[in-house]
């Protein structure tokens, strides 16, 4: 049984374009279509779908006042649409701090054109959040291709088991993996050892690192870097919302500022943060268009490592993949520090979990207790 989506938009050719391209994946069936945040409150009751795709400019009721319903009523995974300018970025900001998981830019051209980048992103992201929030359905979804395995080639069985194989390592080593503030090395004094602290998130970052950095005095006596993933537009709308509602200051990295306590610096979409050679300022750079991620996790990790060497705290939270993983490890080969966020307190449990299980995590901890413990720790 394919994993049950909610589609809301007012526009009938987005509300057919994305029906077609998300019922091509075997795995994903649209069972609604809303064209309002009203019918999407009430179709979401009914239906009760796996996960909801949602626009945010609609009559009668927009797509945040929606998600804050939603989820304070039967909370499912919920995807904006949204607009890649200074005006969508806010919006999705407001979004995701009523209880949106993840967005995709709402790009006319690419539904216009079917562009595969597009469906590969909205596949993914959708199987993903989908299957993490229904584990029940994600079973049925493995026991249903074992049952076509059994009446088709030889070559599909051993594909079958291979996937039941790999949701079995999955399953075994999350339940392995250390959780709920959990250690799994004893606990390092970072007191007299750390110069700067360096934070990257991915899905799921803006509202953990919110809870974090408001957290913070404004005398916070080192600098912090931040590396979420986010497009050009957002992470300025992030930085000054930040800086708004934080007493320590923050602002979007720009080259030649300096690495000062008390102040939170925001790696801009789009681009790379690094480090100059005396650890005294950051540098924005293009950086290489073969790396995944712009900004980069495991670049700026490993650009302090090179900087700063041993007296670096990296903390990884909520996030898909595994950027960050590397750069821990190179900033771990200098005796720096590393801290993870716990399963339990993560959307997307990728990101610490590549860096737990690879056994770099010096502590894994859930989000509420980073803030205290930098304020009591260093």
């Amino acid at each position: 049984m394919p994993y049950k989506v909610l589609v809301v938009d007012d526009s009938s050719f987005f509300q057919h374009r994305l029906k077609e391209i998300i019922n091509e994946h075997p795995d994903l069936e649209v069972v609604g279509i809303a064209a309002n945040g009203q019918e999407a409150i009430d179709l979401a009751a009914s239906l009760n779908p796996d996960v909801i795709t949602m626009d945010y400019e609609m009559p009668r009721m927009d797509g945040v006042s929606a998600v804050r319903v939603i989820m304070a009523s039967k909370p499912v995974p919920i995807v904006m649409f949204s607009s890649m300018t200074y005006e969508g970025a806010t919006i999705t900001l407001d979004a995701l701090d009523a209880g949106a998981v993840d967005f995709i830019p709402k790009n006319f051209a690419e539904v216009s054109r079917n562009s595969q980048a597009l469906k590969s992103k909205l596949h993914d992201t959708l199987i993903g959040f989908a299957s993490s929030a229904n584990p029940e359905a994600a079973k049925r979804k493995t026991d249903e291709l074992a049952a076509v395995a059994a009446t088709k080639s030889q070559k599909a069985k051993e594909v079958t088991a291979a996937l039941r194989q790999r949701l079995a390592a999955k399953t075994q080593a999350s339940q392995s993996t250390p959780t709920s503030g959990a250690v799994s090395t004893s606990p390092k004094k970072l007191k007299g050892s750390v110069k700067i602290v360096v934070i990257g998130a991915s899905t799921g970052g803006p509202v953990a690192l919110s809870e974090i950095i408001a957290a913070l005095p404004s005398d916070f006596h080192f600098p912090v870097i931040v590396i979420q993933h986010m497009p050009e537009n957002f992470t300025r709308a992030f930085a000054e919302r930040l800086n708004r509602q934080c007493k320590i200051s923050v602002k979007e990295a720009e080259t030649g500022d300096k690495l000062i306590a008390g102040r939170v610096l925001i790696a801009p979409g789009g681009k790379q943060l690094m480090f100059d050679r005396a650890g005294s300022s950051v540098k924005i750079l293009d950086g290489d268009d073969r790396v995944n991620y712009k900004p980069c996790v495991d670049v700026t990790f490993a650009s302090a490592a090179a900087s700063f060497g041993g007296k670096v705290l990296g903390i990884v939270l909520t996030g898909m993949g595994a950027d960050g993983c590397e750069g821990a490890r190179l900033l771990k080969q200098k005796g720096s520090f590393i801290w993870s966020q716990n399963q339990e307190t993560c959307v997307v449990y990728g990101m610490p979990a590549a860096v737990a299980r690879a056994g770099l995590s010096d502590e894994v901890m859930a989000v509420k207790d980073v803030a205290p413990r930098l304020l009591s720790d260093l």
